[in-house]
C-alpha cells in the first residue's frame, strides 16, 4: 500500500485515523451506555467521527483499504483514542481532551475543506464532555474520584496532541496554550484538579504520530478489521 506523498497527505492520514479509531472506541458503548440517551449521544458523535475520517480518507486513497487492511505500525492516530473506554468517567475525560483539542486545531485550519464542518461538529462533542465532566466531577463523592482518577491516567497521553504535525498551517504553541486554559477552566468548576503527572520526556506516553502504539490497539484494529479481512470486498 503506497504511503502519502506529501507532509499535508500524512497530516491528513495522521487525523484521519484519530477519527475512525475514537469512533470505533465510542462504538464499543452500544448497548453499554449507563443511560438509553446517554448510548444514542455517544453513538451520534462516533458517527460524526466517522464522517470525518470518511472525508479525509477518501481524499487520500481508497478508504476501505486505509481503514482495514493496513498493519498496525502503518497508523498515525495519537494514543489518547486508542486507550480502552474505561467506566464512563474515562471516557468522558477521554473526550473532553480529545474533543477540545479537535475544536481548537480545525477552529486554525480555516482554509481546510474539512474544518468548516469539523467545527461545528466537534464543538458539540466538546460540549457534551463538559457538560458530562461538571456533573461528575461536582456529583458524588464517587463520581469526582472516578473522574479524578481518569484524569490522572490519561493525562499522560495528551502532551502527544501538540507535536506538530507538518504540513498543517496550525499555530501548536497557541494550541497549547488555549487547551491548558480551557481545560483547566473546566476542572475548576468540576472541583477536580489539573493533574501533576508529566506530558514530555521519559514518563510520559506518546508515540502514535510515529507507529507505535499500546497494548490495547491490537486488538482494537483486529476486531474493527475483521469483517474486512474475513470477507474481502466487502464495503462500509
Amino acid at each position: 500500500m503506497s504511503e502519502p506523498v506529501t507532509a499535508l497527505a500524512t497530516a491528513e492520514l495522521a487525523l484521519a485515523d484519530d477519527a475512525l479509531v475514537l469512533s470505533h472506541r465510542l462504538g464499543e458503548w452500544a448497548g453499554h451506555a449507563p443511560v438509553l440517551e446517554e448510548e444514542v449521544a455517544l453513538a451520534n458523535i462516533a458517527l460524526d467521527l466517522l464522517g470525518q475520517a470518511r472525508t479525509l480518507y477518501s481524499g487520500l486513497g481508497d478508504e476501505d483499504e486505509l481503514a482495514y487492511l493496513r498493519e498496525e505500525r502503518d497508523f498515525r492516530n495519537c494514543q489518547l483514542v486508542e486507550q480502552p473506554n474505561g467506566d464512563f468517567a474515562a471516557t468522558i475525560v477521554r473526550q473532553l481532551f480529545f474533543s477540545t483539542w479537535q475544536e481548537l486545531l480545525y477552529g486554525q485550519l480555516t482554509a481546510h475543506p474539512l474544518a468548516t464542518k469539523a467545527v461545528r461538529e466537534v464543538a458539540y462533542h466538546r460540549d457534551h464532555a463538559e457538560h458530562w465532566t461538571l456533573r461528575l466531577g461536582d456529583g458524588t463523592t464517587e463520581s469526582h474520584t472516578r473522574t479524578q482518577r481518569a484524569l490522572d491516567a490519561l493525562w499522560r497521553y495528551t502532551g502527544e496532541l501538540f507535536q506538530p504535525l507538518p504540513g498543517l498551517d496550525a499555530d501548536w504553541a497557541a494550541l497549547r496554550a488555549g487547551w491548558d486554559e480551557r481545560i483547566a477552566d473546566v476542572l475548576g468548576r468540576a472541583t477536580l484538579s489539573v493533574p501533576e503527572g508529566p506530558r514530555e520526556g521519559g514518563w510520559a506516553a506518546g508515540a502514535g504520530r510515529q507507529g507505535l502504539h499500546t497494548e490495547p490497539f491490537g486488538r482494537l484494529l483486529a476486531e474493527m478489521q475483521h469483517l474486512h479481512r474475513s470477507h474481502p470486498g466487502a464495503k462500509w
